[in-house]
């Protein structure tokens, strides 16, 4: 790709909003945009990690970029050479590098794998348990689904589950707690043919529990933080990071949440009363952070949760927030979310996962 290809992929005005900006960083693939002017003045870079801190600041993404970005990056100059690029990089731990001529116009920018063979560093390791709720029947991937359970649907050469598992095992998680029921035996026949390299251990719901139930089963068997995770997602983040955030936050759940953008394709209309047009909005956007169903929850949750009853982790969130207990978020983009638990993103997750 060339240089002013791919600076058109992640350069954004000062006049895009958060939230634009972050759709721009989830479209490229590369977690962060450059801020300049129709000139090509750099003013400023904006990272995934910028827009959770903005968010979770209680700002809005209808405001502009500047008032997110880092309006003071690390830059180098645009002769730099490649070592001194990888010098910045590994001193400053950062992912990419603006280059600038000496009017502080963009020339161009450096990412860690271009000068890396691999990624930025390995996941640091946290060695938590990870709980995967496998029972679902996943009614809305019919007909897949009568003759495959949702957590063996393949991605690519893989299954869903193996993807899960190898996210989690990266950052040193486990042991795995699969909660199944709908075809059980065929996750354990498959689970044991293929010989993962993770421990498993099977949470057997004789009935289906929602996506919380069957937590009780596991109340003499997890006495620290666990990870809970639905068995049709992947989030693509830094696992230790969401750790960090809840256990600093003092929540008792944390749940990671995606910045989704949804638009209505009509002019929406506001009228007062007897039927008068207010206003007329074409098209417009809105934006939710929508909860992806991945938790990091303490293990006193546990015992709030009655035997062999059905319940969701909604319904033990809304509890403690009646009650005035701690319950967090920690967003993700739109991005690093995949989720398959439907048949318009299976294909999407075919795409995006399938290749890799």
């Amino acid at each position: 790709m060339r240089t002013e290809e791919r600076l058109d992929r992640v350069v954004v005005s000062p006049d895009a909003t958060v939230g634009a900006s972050l759709k721009v960083m989830d479209e490229s693939g590369d977690r962060i945009v450059l801020v300049a002017d129709p000139e090509r003045l750099l003013l400023g870079l904006l990272t995934d990690g910028d827009v959770r801190r903005f968010i979770l600041a209680a700002r809005s993404l209808d405001e502009p970029v500047t008032a997110a970005m880092n309006a003071h990056p690390v830059t180098l100059p645009a002769d730099s050479t490649p070592e001194d690029a990888r010098e910045v990089m590994v001193s400053h731990r950062i992912e990419c590098i603006p280059l600038v001529d000496e009017a502080g116009r963009l020339t161009d920018a450096v990412w860690w794998l271009d000068l890396f063979e691999t990624s930025k560093s390995e996941p640091e390791q946290v060695g938590l348990p990870v709980v995967v709720m496998a029972g679902g029947a996943g009614t809305r991937l019919s007909p897949y689904t009568n003759i495959l359970p949702k957590p063996l649907m393949p991605i690519g050469e893989r299954t869903i589950l193996e993807l899960i598992m190898q996210r989690f095992g990266a950052h040193g998680c486990g042991p795995f707690y699969l909660s199944v029921n709908y075809k059980a035996e065929l996750i354990r026949a498959y689970l044991a043919d293929v010989d993962v390299p993770w421990q498993i251990e099977y949470v057997h719901e004789t009935r289906p529990l929602g996506t919380a139930g069957s937590l009780s089963l596991l109340r003499d068997r997890i006495d620290t933080t666990f990870f809970l995770t639905n068995c049709d997602i992947v989030v693509d983040a830094d696992y230790a990071d969401i750790l960090k955030h809840h256990r600093d936050s003092g929540n008792r759940i944390t749940l990671v949440a995606s910045m989704r953008q949804f638009g209505v394709p009509y002019g929406v209309c506001e009228t007062a009363e007897g039927g008068a047009l207010v206003r007329i909005t074409e098209k417009p956007q809105f934006d939710f952070l929508v909860s992806t169903g991945f938790y990091v929850i303490e293990p006193d949750v546990l015992a709030d949760i009655a035997d062999d009853v059905f319940v969701h982790v909604t319904d033990i969130i809304n509890g403690y927030l009646e009650r005035g207990e701690r319950v967090g978020v920690y967003p993700v983009s739109a991005g690093s979310w995949v989720d398959i638990g439907e048949m318009d993103s299976l294909h999407e997750s075919l795409e995006r996962l399938g290749r890799g």
